[in-house]
């Protein structure tokens, strides 16, 4: 059983939500909070396996919350928002959210989106993130990161790299590097340990803020 925190300020998106994820067989809602401060405490005393967090919030934003959440290890978070070009979503990736959904997504997805961050799994529509990354480094005029930091990886490791941050599945990556999939699977892990990142979505970010990957690229 996957249990679940929600936390939204409108109690209103906290019911649907609720009806939706309750109708599952392996899905459970333990608790609701309205406001970040009230998530950061919930998720540490329900120590739920996610917690589906709002952004924009009053008295602690999902951002911050996340962050606590994330350096407590209490939870997974799966953030959603309304806009798909909201800087907090990427401020929450940036602070260990396992991924963003939009709040219109559809029912089928939304509980896909949760257990696979239950599972440990990412969860980031890649053209969204690359529409984040593009204006939040349009704005800042340039890398965010210094490059050097991938000089840890090995050609292969940064050739994989870039396929992850356009939005390739292990398998899709195989495919074009004529590798098998476990080979791919090892490549991805090794990437993740030498630059200390907790999963995929913070690669993705990782190698836009680098220059490694361009906003735009396919």
């Amino acid at each position: 059983m996957v249990r679940v925190l929600l936390v939204d300020d409108q109690e209103l998106m906290r019911m649907g939500f609720r009806m939706v994820l309750d109708a599952q067989e392996d899905l459970q809602v333990v608790g609701e909070a309205g406001d970040g401060a009230e998530a950061v405490r919930m998720a540490a005393e329900l120590r739920p396996d996610v917690v589906l967090m709002d952004v924009r919030m009053p008295v602690l934003d999902g951002v911050e919350a996340t962050k606590r959440i994330v350096a407590e290890e209490t939870a997974k978070v799966l953030v959603m928002t309304t806009f798909d070009l909201d800087e907090y979503a990427l401020a929450a990736l940036r602070n260990g959210a396992s991924g963003f959904m939009l709040k219109d997504t559809p029912p089928a997805d939304l509980v896909s989106a949760v257990r696979s961050v239950a599972s440990g799994d990412a969860v980031v529509s890649p053209s969204v993130t690359k529409r984040l990354l593009d204006r939040f480094l349009g704005a800042s005029g340039g890398e965010l990161r210094d490059a050097k930091v991938l000089d840890v990886l090995t050609e292969r490791e940064r050739e994989v790299l870039v396929l992850i941050a356009k939005g390739l599945s292990n398998t899709e990556i195989a495919e074009k590097l004529f590798l098998s999939e476990a080979t791919v699977k090892t490549h991805v892990g090794r990437i993740l340990a030498k630059l200390d990142l907790r999963d995929r979505v913070q690669a993705v970010v990782l190698a836009y803020e680098t220059g490694l990957v361009r906003p735009g690229e396919t």
